[in-house]
């Protein structure tokens, strides 16, 4: 009787918590989403224009994600000696600082500044992702996933109004004598910075200490089960963590590498940043508002059944850019909206995996480098789009993520035939 009281106390602060920290972590995301946003939209182009090349166009991309690769290491680390509030915080200042460089960048005209900043400024990008490991920590297994999609979807907000705010940042910029195209970075440094003081204030208590403190009680309780798990799940634990990393790494070096020329693209085909920011706009819309239907989807049909949709899904985000005509700002807009769901079913189909496959006691540093190897690959993707570009066009560049995210599918089917629960492996645990 004394075990169960104390079991049923444990799970009334767990998800009292839980459902906080969800509540602050949204309330963050939302803020922090227009500053991911800003660098996605005028990066390459401010870059093109200080350069005067698009062979470097993809550069800005490359050293944003090779930024945030150090981020996650630097935020994983922090969260795991400390807690998930100080990596937090500490990710998204140094997101902030890194946009004011953009901007005296800019105004200087300083290429090293500003392609320094942009890589400091990637953090702010790594510690967006990195927020919904938090959001899983206090999660139970079969809800581990939709815990995932609704940190992941609170980004929509600021993610799609940012894009659209590219013209009026713009026009506030240069109303203040900094370069047109730096405007956006205002609203980042802004946005970050408020997000850093949301999770500072509330994000208390922190969740993966919490998390901690419950698992000791429930080893203490039952030694026999030391993870709280069903002990399947235990014995699988092994061989998650690198096919989670295939899928978000295959996931994210394609959605860089077609996302950040496509702006460029379309300027070349005589299309203004409004238009390129409405395609944007739509495309974070894509990778972030479903979200909660992917959570379940990936509760219900299993982690391994969503990862092999996401290489579908990107195959035909490839198709569809690559045929697209160059004047048809409608199929563009559909052909990134099916990257940004791709990558989407990739992200937290991937995260569960991950997550289950991690015990607390090593998860925020195993975590974060895992986020270093999807920031290597999207800054692989970032500087290898704008050569590709130049040195065969945007199509191929297109159809060649397309191929390249189907290698996906053969990767969870191999892993789903060693499992002996098939594709609908790490369900209903």
């Amino acid at each position: 009787m004394a075990t169960s009281v104390s079991a049923r106390i444990d799970d009334l602060s767990g998800s009292q918590a839980q459902r906080r920290t969800l509540f602050v972590l949204v309330a963050a995301q939302a803020l922090s989403g227009a500053g991911l946003a800003a660098g996605v939209t005028v990066g390459a182009l401010l870059a093109q224009d200080m350069l005067s090349s698009t062979s470097l166009a993809g550069l800005p991309s490359a050293l944003g994600t090779a930024g945030s690769a150090l981020a996650a290491v630097a935020v994983g680390r922090i969260s795991q000696a400390r807690g998930r509030r100080p990596g937090l915080v500490a990710g998204y200042l140094t997101g902030a600082i890194g946009s004011v460089g953009v901007i005296a960048a800019a105004v200087a005209g300083n290429p090293i500044l500003l392609f320094v900043a942009l890589f400091v400024y990637g953090a702010g990008t790594s510690t967006n992702l990195q927020a919904r490991y938090a959001g899983a920590d206090l999660a139970g297994p079969a809800h581990r996933a939709r815990a995932v999609s609704t940190v992941l979807v609170a980004t929509t907000l600021g993610g799609v109004v940012g894009p659209n705010l590219t013209a009026p940042t713009s026009n506030l910029a240069h109303t203040l004598g900094i370069p047109y195209l730096a405007g956006p970075f205002l609203l980042a440094g802004a946005a970050y910075a408020s997000a850093a003081v949301v999770l500072a204030i509330w994000l208390r208590p922190d969740p993966l200490l919490l998390a901690r403190t419950l698992e000791a009680g429930r080893i203490a309780a039952q030694p026999d089960d030391a993870d709280g798990l069903p002990r399947r799940a235990v014995e699988r634990r092994g061989s998650g963590v690198l096919v989670g990393a295939v899928v978000m790494v295959l996931t994210q070096f394609v959605m860089v590498a077609i996302m950040t020329m496509t702006p460029v693209h379309m300027r070349d085909h005589g299309h203004g940043t409004a238009a390129a920011g409405l395609v944007i706009a739509i495309h974070i819309g894509a990778m972030y508002l479903p979200s909660p239907l992917t959570g379940w989807l990936v509760d219900r049909y299993g982690r391994f059944t969503i990862a092999a949709v996401s290489g579908l899904t990107l195959l035909g985000a490839g198709i569809v850019a690559a045929c697209a005509p160059g004047d048809s700002v409608a199929l563009l807009t559909a052909a990134l909206a099916l990257l940004g769901l791709g990558w989407n079913f990739g992200l937290v189909a991937g995260t569960a995996i991950i997550t289950d496959a991690v015990p607390l006691a090593t998860r925020a540093k195993t975590q974060g480098l895992v986020d270093v190897t999807i920031a290597i690959a999207g800054a692989a993707g970032g500087m290898a789009s704008g050569l590709v570009v130049a040195a065969a066009g945007y199509p191929r560049l297109a159809i060649g993520g397309g191929i390249l995210a189907l290698a996906i599918v053969p990767a969870v089917a191999a892993a789903a035939r060693k499992s002996p629960l098939g594709w609908a492996v790490f369900h209903k645990q």
